[in-house]
């Protein structure tokens, strides 16, 4: 894949011994140009950065080397860490809003084949490590939205999408996210934990009901895991 080099003074070295094993995928809120300008701007306070950005058409620019931390994922929790920059790539996709606005063909090609390559180069960032900046900040973010084609992505070997034979949820909601990697809702009120589920896997009702439909997800990604 190609990759225009647009770099950020925005990173850091990564701790040693650290094993990435988190992808994140964002939205940006904000046309390209003023998005570039603001992940490669060192003088802003709240000095922000992602390993790349891709724009509508397709085109990937890259700002910060994998091998280096990038400064995306802020206050976070994922499978019981927190922090996860150290351990994370980001990928910063341009979308003006991810609710209202579908993502364009060539760019879900061209991220598809960005994700692809980096999971071949991080081998630990296993499918339910593949997530939305919802997903590891629920109380804080909705990117990348409602209309990002997850299943798309799942299908193409990207992330993990529920399987689809209908057996129900035993057991406590909450405790069953958090196996799965959500947050505890002592450190977020839980409405918003199930809201991050359900904009990643039921996009067509973001509630915060842990319905039958929501629960028979959740059941679905756990056999998967082998963990129902």
């Amino acid at each position: 894949m190609d990759f225009v080099e647009r770099p950020s003074p925005n990173h850091a070295p990564r701790p040693d011994g650290t094993v990435v094993d988190i992808l994140v995928l964002h939205y940006t809120e904000l046309p390209l140009r003023e998005s570039l300008d603001i992940l490669t701007d060192e003088t802003r306070e709240g000095r922000v950065s992602a390993h790349y950005v891709l724009a509508e058409d397709g085109t990937a620019y890259r700002l910060v080397p994998e091998e280096r931390v990038a400064w995306h994922a802020g206050r976070s929790h994922w499978r019981g860490r927190e922090t996860l920059n150290a351990t994370s790539i980001g990928i910063e996709i341009v979308n003006l809003h991810g609710d209202r606005h579908d993502y364009p063909p060539a760019q879900i090609a061209a991220l598809i084949e960005l994700c692809r390559g980096i999971l071949a180069r991080h081998p630990a960032i296993e499918p339910r490590n593949v997530v939305g900046h919802s997903d590891i900040a629920p109380q804080r973010k909705i990117d990348p939205g409602r209309r990002f084609p997850w299943k798309t992505l799942a299908d193409a070997g990207i992330g993990l999408w529920p399987k689809a034979d209908g057996r129900p949820l035993f057991g406590e909601f909450q405790p069953a996210l958090q196996r799965y990697g959500y947050a505890p809702p002592i450190a977020v009120p839980p409405r918003e934990i199930v809201k991050a589920f359900q904009r990643h896997f039921r996009p067509a009702r973001v509630d915060g009901m842990p319905d039958p439909e929501t629960r028979r997800l959740l059941a679905g990604l756990l056999d998967r895991r082998g963990e129902e």
